[in-house]
């Protein structure tokens, strides 16, 4: 399986305007295409997407009640800079439920889900060997979704969905310095063997330690782009 197809979205049934440009603005906030602290233009995004007005100011609300935009005087819609305590609360959220996921997922786990997790592990060497950070990140949070998926708690997933942009925006900075990739899918092959033997300890302490990677990448991060936190 290439990594184009494991990227490749389902199909977006009678997908709004509103919602496609909250979906597109959000990943670019999120993988840093979009900078914190930056200010977006209403006329300009729609000009951008081909809308009207109407749905970005939609897209900007929605954008607004997960944290990810604020409303200033005299600045407008400004993209909201990064948070270490936003991200320690995401992060504390995720782990809470994710360990739960793997947990489960030592109890049952479907093995097309297996397959699928493995083949994304197997991406994302690609991805990093390529050195394709944003290709990587996405790889990330679909092996992620497998697991809940597999594990048949994909519901649980979507209350992870809203608190992980805050970690994900800090996790794109990290990616960048040299060698970080690797550990990450050392860190998801161990998760993925202690499933298949259905060892609940070994993976919920794999999983923990694995998002504990974000607090021993992010130290210093503040200082050296201090621009981008506030």
């Amino acid at each position: 399986m290439t990594i184009a197809l494991l990227e490749t979205p389902p199909p977006r049934m009678q997908e709004s305007a509103a919602a496609r440009v909250e979906r597109e603005l959000r990943a670019s906030i999120i993988d840093l295409t979009i900078r914190p602290g930056e200010r977006l233009s209403e006329s300009e995004i729609a000009e951008r997407f081909q809308v009207s007005r109407q749905p970005v100011r939609e897209a900007f609300i929605a954008l607004m009640r997960q944290g990810l935009v604020d409303v200033q005087p005299q600045r407008g819609t400004v993209v909201v800079k990064l948070s270490v305590r936003r991200m320690l609360d995401a992060r504390f959220i995720r782990e809470a439920i994710e360990v739960a996921i793997v947990r489960r997922a030592c109890e049952r786990f479907d093995a097309h889900y297996r397959d699928r997790a493995a083949s994304l592990i197997e991406a994302q060497e690609t991805a990093a060997r390529a050195g394709d950070h944003l290709g990587f990140q996405r790889l990330d949070s679909l092996f992620h979704i497998t697991l809940a998926e597999g594990a048949d708690c994909a519901e649980a997933w979507s209350a992870v969905e809203m608190q992980k942009a805050h970690m994900d925006r800090v996790c794109a900075l990290t990616l960048h310095s040299p060698g970080s990739m690797g550990p990450l899918v050392d860190q998801h092959r161990a998760i993925l063997n202690a499933i298949e033997e259905g060892d609940g300890e070994r993976a919920v302490a794999a999983m923990s330690h694995h998002l504990s990677e974000i607090l021993r990448a992010v130290a210093g991060l503040d200082l050296a782009h201090a621009e981008l936190f506030e």
